[in-house]
């Protein structure tokens, strides 16, 4: 009697879309971790600021606050919006120019994974710059914060990195590879002077004054300040409902550069 043989078929394991997500955050990081420009950009010029102008030459109060506290939320600010919109605008923008995305889409890995590894690298640097910066000013500057105070900068610094990576991925998608930085810089630094977090935001002129207020960094750094003791007289609700609102706008053009992007390589 004929006997048939049995050839096991092989089977594929389901790809983990949460693992994978987090794999590519992990090689996301140690890609930014591993590119001196970005470090430079993001944690370096932040805390050689706060060096200089708080630790050095912060002999002053600022807003009945000591100088070396007042730059924590400020220079805060800076060195987040910094890791966001290099993060995500310059690496976006380098990869639609390597055909990089093409790849990725052809790949078994979810489309989200992709960003989802921007975000999070960019808040795990904005995490990084911030505990430097109060690591500096604890050790060196005589900032005295709560424990609470101090948990509670922190998380609300790192959530509002979200908004500027939503503007880092609207600039990614219009951006070139060589014209991403410069384009970014056209942005970042002077709504940093127009919000006040180069210099106080009560010694700015009245017209930049006004300009501020419809600037994300303006509305970040005010929900810092206000945890060090320097109210604006806003609710923390308005600020926080102005980066919500600056966050869909931003989405929404990144997701018009995406659509322009997926006709075009239809």
């Amino acid at each position: 009697m004929a006997t048939t043989a049995m050839t096991p078929v092989a089977t594929l394991a389901r790809p983990n879309p949460i693992g994978i997500c987090f794999k590519e955050a992990k090689y996301e990081f140690l890609k930014c971790l591993r590119l001196p420009i970005y470090l430079v950009s993001t944690i370096v010029f932040p805390v050689m600021f706060y060096v200089l102008f708080g630790l050095i030459m912060g002999k002053q109060s600022i807003g009945g606050i000591g100088t070396t506290t007042y730059l924590i939320p400020a220079y805060g600010t800076f060195g987040v919006m910094g890791a966001s919109l290099f993060g995500t605008a310059a690496g976006l923008a380098a990869d639609r120019g390597l055909g990089w995305l093409q790849v990725k889409k052809a790949s078994p890995m979810p489309p989200f994974a992709y960003f989802f590894a921007k975000v999070v690298m960019s808040m795990i640097f904005s995490a990084m710059d911030v505990i430097l910066l109060l690591v500096l000013g604890f050790v060196f500057g005589g900032v005295h914060l709560s424990a609470t105070v101090t948990l509670k900068l922190v998380l609300i610094l790192v959530a509002g990195s979200l908004p500027f990576c939503a503007m880092g991925l609207a600039i990614g998608y219009f951006a070139g590879p060589t014209s991403a930085p410069a384009l970014i810089n056209i942005f970042y630094l002077p709504m940093s002077f127009c919000s006040g977090l180069w210099m106080p935001f009560m010694f700015l002129p009245k017209f930049i004054q006004k300009i501020a207020v419809v600037l994300p960094p303006y509305h970040l750094s005010q929900l810092a300040f206000h945890l060090v003791g320097l109210d604006s007289g806003i609710a923390p609700a308005r600020h926080w409902e102005a980066l919500a609102g600056f966050a869909m706008i931003c989405l929404g053009i990144a997701w018009m550069g995406h659509q322009r992007d997926q006709r075009a390589n239809a």
